[in-house]
């Protein structure tokens, strides 16, 4: 099949929160306040960690394989999020195989350097002058570039944040005036970043796949060539921070989601029996998350589980989540292998370029989009 223009559908125009937080405010604009939210939890203190970490090494290991998957398999069933951990060497081998020392692996085989890369330049990026950053901004009738998605009407309550958004594979799907116009060094930092998680997240989605006993073919074909897209995230600081919140509540539609955290300011909470919990990041390591897609595709044997973004009442935060969809010009619905006579369908099959414009049509709600998808 010819490859297909992705398209989002579009979010309305709002003001730049970063460029808003730079003066003094008396009063927080009232589009910003939410009070019909539960309270964030905001606290510089006590998070937790019991996301379950994963080792990608044992994954591949003959010798811990079946106990790696069983881990993989809890983390997804109870947390629906995990994180994947640094390996502990201190050594990379370069082509010539003499040591190298200083650079860390990492068990997903991207290097610590390239990790540092991606971090600094992200800062800089949101550090460029306005005038600069204009360049990038949202088009009207469009949800790619700087600005904020979901945005659906003049009245709608708005998130405490920025966030720039844009398609990086397949590499046909970049919008030309976007990605391929981005800065050096970071556009060419952020292609090999998108590459490599590329790699790291269908080797989870296999992974996934031998733990639930699914076809791994089905899901090759679901996600080989898949749709992968990128947000920066920028919150920042807010004098009254429980009044406010960085990103609304939500599930992500997409299949997976790798997030990273750009600087030392927590913000992620994650919904867990009705209980909002805040996550604290391993150092250098990756939240990974199921997606809407994913739950779809699954058969709701993996769900995928809401969370939010809070903010900091001192300091701005930063991090940058990737997003991997199935395969644009195929489709989504539960996988073939995962249906039987006892275990009936619960979401419609449909097309993924309609699956992919629909959550766009809607303000980012909690599970609303998935809810849309069940027979």
């Amino acid at each position: 099949m010819d490859p297909k223009a992705v398209k989002y559908g579009s979010s309305l125009l709002v003001p730049s929160v970063q460029e808003l937080a730079k003066k003094p405010i008396a009063t927080i604009p009232p589009r910003y306040l939410r009070p019909d939210l539960e309270k964030p939890i905001v606290s510089n203190a006590g998070s937790i960690s019991e996301i379950p970490v994963i080792d990608m090494e044992g994954l591949v290991s003959k010798e811990s394989m079946d106990s790696s998957l069983a881990k993989l398999d809890f983390a997804c069933k109870e947390w629906g999020f995990f994180q994947v951990q640094l390996a502990l060497c201190i050594y990379h081998l370069n082509p010539y195989s003499t040591l190298v020392p200083g650079e860390y692996l990492i068990n997903h085989g991207m290097s610590l350097s390239l990790v540092e890369k991606v971090k600094t330049e992200i800062q800089d990026f949101f550090n460029l002058a306005m005038e600069e950053k204009k360049k990038y901004w949202l088009y009207p009738g469009d949800v790619e570039g700087f600005g904020q998605a979901f945005v659906v009407s003049d009245e709608q309550k708005l998130d405490w944040g920025d966030m720039f958004f844009l398609t990086t594979l397949p590499v046909y799907s970049r919008k030309p005036h976007l990605f391929p116009k981005l800065p050096l060094p970071f556009r060419d930092t952020l292609n090999q970043y998108s590459l490599e998680l590329e790699k790291l997240a269908m080797a989870i989605l296999v992974q996934k796949a031998e733990a639930i006993n699914m076809n791994v073919e089905e899901m090759r074909e679901f996600f080989e060539g898949g749709l992968q897209s990128m947000r920066t995230n920028y919150y920042p600081p807010c004098g009254e921070p429980e009044q406010v919140i960085g990103l609304s509540p939500h599930s992500d539609a997409t299949g997976l989601t790798i997030l990273h955290q750009v600087n030392e300011v927590e913000g992620l909470q994650v919904k867990k029996d009705g209980k909002w919990l805040p996550v604290k990041p391993l150092p250098n390591a990756f939240i990974v998350n199921i997606g809407d897609a994913l739950e779809i595709i699954t058969n709701v044997v993996y769900r995928s589980i809401e969370h939010r973004a809070t903010v900091n009442s001192e300091k701005e935060r930063l991090s940058i989540a990737t997003f991997y969809s199935p395969n644009y010009n195929g489709e989504v619905g539960p996988a073939p292998s995962l249906i039987s006579e006892g275990n009936q369908a619960l979401f419609r099959r449909v097309r993924v370029e309609d699956y992919s414009k629909a959550p766009f049509t809607r303000q980012l709600y909690e599970k609303s989009h998935l809810d849309s998808m069940r027979i």
